[in-house]
Parts: structure tokens; sequence; C-alpha cells
């Protein structure tokens, strides 16, 4: 049996060259840090994470929820590294950004059956092969992987939030809480009418870096830059990222006009993230705008919001449910680069890859796993007929609906929970024994 190659140590690589190996496969796994790196990585460790700390909600009435349940099952390494560096984020999975890297890090290079390259693959490998190069792909290997039979590139752009530390900020103009009163693991920067109305004023006006080819229009929803969302009106901002709702500030008992959240960002509690603040803003732009928020009139920014070209292929036609290239047999591609939207989406699209590939390279029959779980919505979702094809997130409205009528948004959705869990429970019984990898 040939080494399998794995393209790539992002979440997906990982995910998919863990899952592979400890199906007793030898995998070589690529990675181009530390001699390159693209303009969004910092780290030399495996699965950086670029953007967020967040893999977002823990609860099994939101889909990205069940995803990491379902993943949890599967015994996904990128699930357990989150859970074992997990930081206080309310009803959120957020991680201390430099361990989750360092755990994933760890676990790969000790693996007997993982040999790790560091040099950049500039062109398409042989099969069997997952190219797992993530939203940031080198120019040479979209070169090549254009010339794929069926492939169609297409790109959209992307931004990350500032990091701040603790020490800096005013805390005379902070409190603690979660929303709706559960927990207080994030710092609230609120801000009363007129000190909104004065910010979103200057970062309409704020001075922009810019980026080639940019266009509002291409910028994917979920990561818009925060001045680019305030733009839209001028109450957008206190409908989206600074909505003060489900938070009362206890110096005056009311609900702010608008708030700012810092989420933590590692485990020592020094660093936090301006939740929701993806920006293009140049650094001194950021400074002097961001400060306007009293919390932040003296903030120490310890990473400054920037803004990265993001990749992904036009996949259904051109890759199957599996996330194989439908005209190139054992040839994969997992995470971002599918079209899949998130850290928690690209593991599940690396796990699958990893059992599936296995399946097939021991001569076993492959078994999607089907739309009725988050993992295998995902797959559906890259694969089939779409004529306006755009990254996605996992979410309730991809997955099969249920056979029966229940009332109440929260019970609705618990339930589909607890049908994918039991299917995916089935699926492990029956196709691979138990998963104490």
């Amino acid at each position: 049996m040939n080494d399998v190659k794995v393209i790539g140590a992002g979440l997906a690589g990982c995910e998919a060259a863990w899952q592979i190996a400890n199906m007793g496969i030898k995998v070589k796994l690529y990675e181009m840090k530390p001699d390159k790196k693209s303009p969004a990585h910092v780290s030399n460790l495996f699965a950086e994470l670029v953007c967020s700390n967040s893999l977002r909600s823990n609860r099994l009435e939101n889909a990205v929820g069940l995803l990491k349940e379902e993943l949890r099952r599967l015994s996904s390494l990128i699930i357990k590294a989150a859970d074992t560096t997990q930081v206080p984020a309310g009803g959120a999975l957020a991680v201390d950004r430099e361990k989750f890297s360092e755990f994933i890090s760890d676990k790969i290079k000790n693996h007997p059956n993982i040999e790790i390259i560091y040099e950049e693959v500039k062109k398409l490998p042989n099969p069997p092969a997952v190219i797992a190069t993530g939203p940031l792909t080198s120019d040479a290997l979209i070169d090549s992987i254009t010339n794929i039979h069926g492939v169609s590139g297409l790109s959209f752009y992307d931004a990350a939030s500032p990091i701040v530390s603790k020490s800096s900020l005013d805390m005379e103009h902070v409190f603690r809480a979660s929303r709706y009163g559960r927990g207080d693991d994030y710092l609230n920067c609120p801000m009363d009418k007129d000190t909104y109305y004065h910010f979103v004023d200057e970062l309409v006006n704020a001075k922009t870096v810019p980026v080639k080819g940019f266009e509002d229009s291409k910028v994917f929803e979920a990561c818009m830059p925060v001045e680019s969302m305030a733009k839209r009106g001028v109450q957008t901002l206190a409908f989206g990222p600074l909505k003060p709702k489900g938070l009362i500030d206890p110096k005056t008992g009311k609900m702010p006009f608008a708030v700012l959240q810092l989420r933590q960002d590692d485990a020592g509690a020094s660093l936090y993230n301006l939740v929701g603040f993806q920006t293009r803003l140049t650094f001194p732009e950021q400074r002097r705008v961001f400060g306007i928020i009293p919390a932040l009139k003296n903030a120490e920014y310890l990473r400054y919001g920037v803004m990265h070209r993001n990749t992904f292929l036009n996949s259904p036609g051109f890759l199957n449910e599996f996330y194989e290239v439908i005209s190139t047999p054992k040839l994969y591609f997992a995470g971002q680069i599918t079209g899949v939207e998130g850290y928690v989406e690209s593991a599940a699209s690396g796990l699958a890859v990893g059992l599936y590939m296995s399946k097939q390279l021991k001569g076993e029959e492959r078994t999607a796993f089907p739309s009725n779980t988050a993992i295998g919505a995902l797959g559906k979702y890259i694969s089939r007929a779409n004529s306006n094809f755009q990254p996605m997130n996992i979410n309730f409205g991809i997955m099969d609906s249920l056979d029966k009528r229940i009332r109440g948004k929260q019970e609705k959705n618990l339930a589909i929970s607890n049908r994918a869990l039991e299917t995916v429970d089935d699926i492990i019984k029956s196709n691979y024994g138990g998963m104490d990898n």
C-alpha cells in the first residue's frame, strides 16, 4: 500500500493525517512552514488559528455544537485538543490558541505512522493524496490545481480581529458578563449613544489598507470587516457585533446603548480579542478609531486586525460527497478550500476524508455519512449542484428535516441533534468498531 501524502498541516490536514495514521496507514505530511508562511500565519506550529480563538457554540441546540459532539464521538484530534486547552467563553468552546496548536503538533510529530516533511508543495502530488492547504493555498499550488479536469477556482477575502492586552484596558469602563446571565466569561466595553455614533462616524471614514482586486461585495458575510458593516447603516453594528441585548451594566443597572465584547484568548487571561471586529483599517487607524471606545482608550495591541485572501473551489461537480475529485480517484481535498467555512467544519471534512480514504485504500466499501448528520450534511452541501456556490458554515438548514412536527425552535434543533448522534453511534459500531484512538 502506497503512503498517503497529506499536503498542509492545518486543522483539516492534521485531522486527516491523524485518522489515516490511526487506521494503520503510513502518512507523509507536508508543511511549508517554517520556511514559508502566508501573510496571515505567525506561528511555526501546526493547526494555527489565524482568526478567532473560538470554535463557536458548544450547545446541541446549535448546529456547530452538534458537529463538535459528532467529532468527539469519532475521536477527533482537533476537538480533543480544543477540549483540553479550553478557556472560559460562556456557551462557546474557545481555546488558548498557542496551547491548542502545541497539543496537536505534539500528537502529530510523535505518531509512528506519520512522517513530517517541511517543504512547500508546488505541484499536485500523485494519488493517494489529500490537499488540505486551506484558504491560504500558495499561488504555485493553486496554479497546479487549476489544471485538474473540472476545476473552477474562486476566491473571497477574509479578515481577523485584533488582540489586546487585558492590563492595558481601562477597567473603569469594563464589566464582566455573558449574555442572558450565562456566567461572566466576557469583558464588556459599554458605549453610550453619543460615543457610539461618534465611533461609527469615524469608523466609516477611517483609512483602510488597499487590497488588490478587493470589492465589498466579495467579502464573505461571516467575516465581514467591521467598517464594511458600519457602511450599511448607522445602526448596523448596534444590531450586530455591538448589540447590547442580554447584557446589564452593573454600574447603571441598565442595558447599554452598545457593547463591544472581548473574549479571552489565552489560558492566563492576559490576552483578549475584539469579538466581531475583523478589519482592514490601517494599524494607526485601528488604534485611533477603536480608542474611541472608553475601555480601549489606551489599549495595547498585541495583534492588529488583518485582511487576507481566501481561496476556495467550486466544489459541486468537481468533488463528490467523499471530498474526492470526481475525475481523479484517490485524490481528495479537505478543509476550507472545499467550501466548508469555519474551524470545526474544516476539522470535520478532514476527519471524514481520513476515514473515507482509509476504507478505500483497504479495499473496503466507503459509506458516506448521511445528511441527517452534521458531518454528512457538509459533504452533501459541497458536492451537490449549486449555481451560486459559496462557503457555508454548518447549520440545521442543510441537514435532513425531521419526519414529525415539533413546536419550538430549540426543541426541534435538539431533536435533530439527538437523531444525528444516534446515527453517528450506529455508524461507529457498524463501520469502525469503536474509535479509541
